[in-house]
């Protein structure tokens, strides 16, 4: 049995399993590089009387994380944010999507928030550029609660098979709403 697996269970049997869960939340935005549906789909499967709270409790431990994310940015980039890049081997990541976030902004984190690219390179770039705080919640608010609610609705539709089905057709989900966000931000640019 894995890391993960044992996580899980101990997750699963544990009174205070919204506490830890939230504090998973954060990490995963924060420093772990495992995606927390590895054990967010399990959980919600075996809770799926408590679905939309689980979600809503996984969204409030990514924001918290978001907002020391942003910080670092804002208030310790060229120490701890540099170093985070250069731990992590995000260098070309952040790079990138700087590129996209001085164009598209608000937009921009929505798009990385649903996309595999990893979301602490967001957090670092948009407290570097000292973005709107409110606006960078929002934003993330938006992408992650799509990812959560959307995993709690699956769960609830299709239950059992729910695993299955995000292991399948994750990463075309992940291009569907990025193809929506593009969609958005060519309209806010036609229209502006």
């Amino acid at each position: 049995m894995n890391r993960t697996e044992k996580w899980r269970q101990r997750l699963e049997t544990s009174e205070n399993a919204l506490a830890l869960l939230f504090v998973a939340s954060f990490l995963e935005t924060t420093v772990v590089p495992i995606p927390i549906e590895v054990v967010l789909i399990p959980f919600m499967l075996t809770n799926r009387d408590r679905l939309w709270l689980i979600a809503a409790v996984t969204l409030a431990g990514c924001l918290a994380g978001a907002l020391v994310g942003y910080g670092v940015g804002y208030f310790l980039f060229e120490s701890v944010g540099t170093w985070l890049i250069d731990t992590f081997g995000w260098q070309q990541s952040y790079q990138e999507f700087q590129g996209m976030f001085d164009r598209y902004g608000f937009w921009a984190v929505i798009a990385i928030g649903v996309t595999p690219i990893p979301f602490q390179v967001a957090m670092l770039v948009a407290g570097t550029a000292e973005y709107s705080i409110l606006l960078f919640v929002l934003a993330a608010a938006i992408a992650r609660g799509v990812r959560y609610f959307g995993l709690a609705l699956l769960v609830h539709l299709f239950g059992e098979r729910a695993m299955g089905l995000w292991e399948r057709h994750s990463t075309a989900v992940s291009i569907g709403i990025l193809g929506g966000v593009v969609v958005g931000v060519a309209a806010a640019v036609y229209l502006a």
